[in-house]
């Protein structure tokens, strides 16, 4: 049986999202750039476009967009060593920048392209939960910037996206689905779940864990159903920060 929460520790309601700001055309430098901030989580997404694509599509006519992510050392409680410093990315990194690069494939025409790339750098400057959504959210904004950039180029004569993608955390927390974990919640959550979803409905992947009882079909359902709810905001966010109604 599913039931109401408990107060949550950030006084939100169970179907609240956490604050967010998504800021275009942060980084001078590159091609699309966004900040994101979901409560105290921040991540900058930057899109750098090159033209040329990796060796196994050269000669198809087809581009590809990538990301990489990390966290600066200080985004925690405590200061984590540099990767590069180590010499070697995190299992966790690696699985986080392939799950960021496959949802912004879901939604791009590569064909349209043409034989360019995009890469997506995800830095995450603060860590409170969901990390991995919030790039994912901000990483659209970038490329699809990034893209624009091209449009004004005369590289591109229009932007090679065919939807929108988002994602969101969902959980049971003392018995109950609530949306968009932060991390006091998230570590102490019976059931956490990340969600990536398009702005037509479809899912990209949903990646969900039981760390105590195993969690039943209808919670499945109740949390998706939160994830829609608050991807759907997130989706008008990302018209809002690129300019389309």
């Amino acid at each position: 049986m599913i039931r109401p929460p408990a107060t949550r520790p950030s006084g939100r309601a169970a179907d609240a999202l956490r604050p967010v700001t998504l800021e275009p055309g942060v980084a001078r430098h590159a091609e699309g750039s966004c900040r994101i901030r979901m409560g105290h989580t921040e991540v900058l997404c930057t899109a750098s476009v090159e033209g040329r694509v990796p060796s196994f599509l050269r000669g198809t006519g087809s581009g590809w967009v990538t990301a990489e992510y990390g966290m600066l050392p200080r985004a925690t409680h405590s200061r984590g060593d540099r990767e590069a410093a180590r010499g070697r990315q995190s299992g966790r990194s690696q699985e986080i920048q392939r799950l960021i690069g496959r949802s912004l494939r879901a939604v791009t025409d590569l064909k349209a392209m043409g034989e360019m790339s995009v890469t997506i750098d995800c830095d995450v400057l603060t860590a409170d939960g969901g990390t991995r959504c919030a790039s994912i959210t901000g990483a659209w904004v970038a490329l699809h910037l990034a893209f624009r950039h091209c449009m004004r180029m005369n590289i591109l004569t229009a932007v090679p996206l065919r939807d929108q993608v988002a994602a969101v955390s969902c959980g049971i927390w003392q018995g109950a689905p609530v949306l968009d974990l932060d991390y006091e919640e998230d570590s102490k959550a019976q059931t956490d779940a990340n969600f990536v979803l398009t702005g037509r409905g479809g899912m990209v992947e949903v990646q969900g864990t039981a760390e105590a009882e195993p969690f039943s079909e209808a919670e499945l359902l109740a949390l998706l159903a939160l994830a829609r709810q608050g991807t759907d905001a997130l989706f008008r966010q990302q018209r809002a920060a690129v300019g389309i109604g």
